[in-house]
């Protein structure tokens, strides 16, 4: 294993024994990542056990085939989550998501995701299909561009940074995650304290290039109906936007139906679907401290009820 596929899995512990209720069940880890959650929940299934992973990444799907190889309770497909019912299908005990992107993408310069280390600016999670972020920064329009920035990296001089996006682009092809890190940089007035100017942007563009939230859109509404009565929602988040999305998912079918105020109904009939368990869980001050980008982690939990 290289320097760039070594992984430390955030919320381990938490994660699986939130999501395995029944060692004979049938689950999904939806982001195998390099593995660590999917072996954890394996050792917790007993023969009867199955998991079954899902992941878009060429180099996380060839770790896990040889996994798939040494257990017959485990088996991997590659693909979105979001593709979850033709993937997989159900019925299902439980499924975790472990969102956003892992180490190994975020440390390997040639993937494209890092503005500290130059490389091909390329920031898909499946490098073989769709487009790279240099082919939409060459083609998008500056509105477009401020747009991403703005909705998905939050970053508040959106429209500075895409302004002098493309102007650089009409001199010479924006190609490398240096040159786009500089640009963004220079047109941010005003650096925060501890934070890299070029963080939300890169964010921004890395989440609108992935589907990152449609996506996670997508496959809650799927992992509602592939779940079985009693079976486990177990999502991991890594910043606002993903959390607040899980979390208002929860919470519309916790509270089930909305109906008009004052309307005679029983408890029982707003179709209620969930319940959340717990409270929302965050990385331990040890585990920051081993491994500092559990810092924005947010673990939900939720079973299904109906």
């Amino acid at each position: 294993m290289t320097n760039h596929d070594q992984h430390e899995t955030v919320l381990l512990t938490e994660a699986v024994s939130s999501l395995i209720l029944s060692p004979s069940g049938r689950y999904v880890d939806g982001t195998f990542g390099r593995g660590g959650h999917s072996r954890l929940i394996l050792s917790s299934l007993d023969e009867a056990g199955s998991l079954v992973a899902i992941d878009k990444d060429p180099r996380a799907y060839a770790t896990a085939v040889e996994l798939a190889e040494a257990d017959a309770r485990f088996s991997i497909q590659r693909g979105s989550f979001a593709e979850i019912d033709s993937l997989v299908g159900g019925p299902l005990d439980g499924i975790l998501l472990d969102l956003g992107v892992s180490s190994p993408q975020l440390d390997d310069p040639e993937r494209g995701f890092s503005f500290l280390n130059d490389g091909p600016l390329d920031m898909r999670m499946d490098s073989e299909r769709g487009e790279s972020a240099a082919e939409w920064i060459a083609r998008a329009s500056e509105e477009d561009i401020a747009w991403v920035l703005k909705t998905y990296g939050e970053e508040r001089f959106a429209r500075r940074m895409a302004r002098a996006i493309v102007e650089a682009r009409s001199s010479s092809p924006i190609t490398r995650t240096a040159q786009l890190a500089r640009i963004v940089a220079e047109a941010n007035p005003r650096w925060e304290k501890g934070k890299n100017p070029a963080t939300r942007a890169f964010q921004g563009i890395r989440i609108y290039i992935n589907s990152e939230l449609k996506d996670l859109e997508v496959v809650l509404d799927k992992a509602l109906e592939l779940l079985k009565p009693g079976g486990r929602l177990v999502v991991i988040s890594f910043h606002s936007l993903e959390d607040r999305i899980v979390k208002r998912f929860i919470r519309k079918h916790v509270k089930g139906d909305e109906l008009p105020p004052g309307l005679p109904v029983r408890e029982d009939q707003l179709n209620k679907r969930l319940r959340s368990v717990g409270k929302a869980i965050k990385a331990s001050a040890e585990e920051v401290n081993r491994n500092p980008r559990a810092r924005s982690a947010v673990m939900r939990v939720a079973e299904k009820i109906g």
